[in-house]
């Protein structure tokens, strides 16, 4: 059974209400309980985190080096300048998807670059709330052993 971490970043826990004609209006508890739903149905098992604290996140991702095969990561603005969080996803064991409701590279420049992709399996963008249900499955499926 895999364990998965999912873990939102800044001003994620607004999600439905902030800005909705770029992330839309579905809630960070609906996502959540649609990606535990998908877990479920594939055997796996996750662990939710928010947090507008780059610490928390960093601190999130070096405690379930024992527990997490994997993680699903939406560092929110943290994803554009933050080292700190780079390192932090380059020195865990397991991998790190990635993911983002809006399609950064057709925003504002400075939301072009990515200092976190580079370490990690892969990225996700796009898709609204969905990104994070194909973060999952994509993730999944790479644990098993499939592309």
């Amino acid at each position: 059974m895999a364990s998965i971490l999912v873990l939102h970043g800044p001003n994620l826990n607004l999600t439905g209400t902030r800005e909705p004609e770029i992330y839309g209006r579905t809630t960070l508890a609906e996502i959540d309980e649609r990606l535990h739903a998908v877990a479920r149905e594939r055997g796996a098992v996750i662990r939710t985190t928010q947090s507008n604290h780059a610490g928390v996140l960093i601190d999130t991702l070096h405690e379930v080096r024992n527990w997490a095969n994997g993680c699903i990561f939406n560092p929110g603005a943290f994803t554009h300048y933050s080292y700190a969080l780079r390192d932090a996803v380059a020195a865990v064991d397991y991998p790190v998807v990635e993911v983002h409701m809006s399609l950064p590279a057709a925003r504002e420049a400075f939301r072009h670059t990515s200092v976190i992709a580079p370490v990690c399996l892969a990225q996700v963008a796009g898709f609204g709330a969905r990104s994070y249900d194909l973060a999952l499955l994509g993730l999944l499926q790479s644990l098993e052993g499939r592309t």
